[in-house]
């Protein structure tokens, strides 16, 4: 049997069993497609491949594409002012706690950039297990902020770690900023146009179409702002996300598409790339003297920092309990996490030791916090139940 032959049968085996070991488990499916890339990799049943590495990439592409499509631009554009300010500077406070870190620990500028980083794409799991919590709610309005925010920092930390401080970095920074600018006049632009003619929406997207023209856009869209990225020479999984957007944004009406989108990708795209991950991982990596305590330091002060942030929401969320899973929720920044360290790694801005710490921390991140909320949740659970049976 062929190497390729083989890499596909491992890899169409994994994505099929590993929802089946998260039911039994009441372990997240992202964890489980890291852990079995990684033994599948260990017995050599995955290796090199370029058309691995290619499918892998696109489905990273895909998952900050489904990221994205999390951004409703309108929402954020009404949120309070209050509290668009405390998220301000809760991601602020991330910031300056994690460069304290760095500093007093003598560690490299790119923990400043890691450690954080948020990423919502978990909170879907949270929301679908826990429903409309109000703490789930606050932390989607807040993990906004803070992705965006991520989102960009990737994009500049990319420039940087590709050209250094050099002309060509500033000429990247100042093609960003257009970029942005362009984004807010097409924004308002089309915002305008499909206020005036509402039939636009359905000319692009019928209601009633069995041609599936609202995947077919979605996907056009998709790899015309890669394209795009590409051209700019901009990290392409910026404008992977700004396509999520702008999907999300412009064709709210299309209740389903945003789960079709979803079932398309995390049904065989996405873990490709998780599975991937794993693959990268060497098993044999863990018996390196000090690395489960540098992934366990590393998981440690990215939950307490935002335990710490988190704080600040305390009166919003009436209590401490509330408060700690608001922390926990955004301590899972599972793929922008493995996405900066693995561009950290190719880049050489971290060693290999550092990059499977990364990595064996963002699975350990997933971990607790997912039992650790379950825990709370269960707690909060039993209180409300006492005065009721009383």
């Amino acid at each position: 049997m062929s190497s390729d032959i083989s890499i596909i049968i491992v890899i169409s085996i994994i994505i099929f069993i590993s929802p089946l070991i998260s039911k039994k488990t009441h372990i997240p499916t992202i964890p489980i497609e890291i852990v079995l890339g990684s033994i599948a990799a260990f017995f050599h049943l995955l290796h090199h491949n370029h058309i691995f590495e290619l499918v892998a990439e696109l489905g990273f592409l895909y998952l900050m594409f489904l990221a994205g499509l999390e951004v409703d631009l309108r929402k954020l554009f009404k949120i309070p002012k209050e509290l668009l300010k405390k998220g301000s500077l809760y991601v602020i406070l991330l910031y300056v706690l994690s460069t304290a870190i760095a500093l007093y620990f003598d560690l490299g500028k790119i923990f400043i950039v890691i450690m954080p980083l948020i990423s919502i794409g978990l909170l879907a799991a949270l929301k679908k297990e826990y429903g409309e919590q109000p703490w789930i709610e606050l932390s989607i309005t807040v993990g906004l902020i803070g992705e965006i925010v991520s989102i960009t920092v990737l994009t500049i930390v990319s420039a940087k770690m590709e050209f250094g401080i050099t002309p060509e970095f500033y000429k990247t920074l100042l093609i960003l900023v257009f970029v942005f600018i362009g984004l807010a006049v097409v924004y308002k632009f089309f915002h305008n146009l499909v206020w005036w003619y509402p039939e636009i929406r359905q000319k692009l997207m019928p209601k009633y179409d069995h041609t599936e023209q609202d995947i077919r856009l979605s996907m056009t869209t998709f790899f015309l702002m890669i394209a795009l990225m590409l051209y700019l020479n901009l990290e392409v999984a910026f404008g992977a996300f700004v396509a999520g957007v702008f999907i999300r944004t412009f064709f709210e009406d299309k209740k389903e598409l945003p789960s079709k989108l979803e079932h398309f990708g995390f049904g065989w795209l996405v873990p490709i790339f998780f599975i991937s991950i794993g693959a990268s991982f060497d098993l044999d990596s863990i018996m390196i003297n000090g690395l489960i305590f540098t992934a366990v330091w590393i998981t440690f002060s990215m939950i307490v920092i935002r335990l710490i942030s988190s704080l600040l929401f305390i009166k919003e969320l009436g209590g401490i309990l509330k408060t700690i899973l608001f922390g926990l929720s955004h301590s899972m920044p599972l793929t922008l996490l493995i996405a900066v360290a693995t561009l950290a790694f190719h880049n050489r801005s971290i060693d290999q030791f550092h990059y499977y710490a990364f990595i064996l921390a963002s699975i350990l991140e997933v971990l607790i916090g997912m039992v650790v909320i379950r825990l709370i949740e269960k707690k909060i659970s039993q209180k409300k139940a006492k005065p009721l049976e009383a």
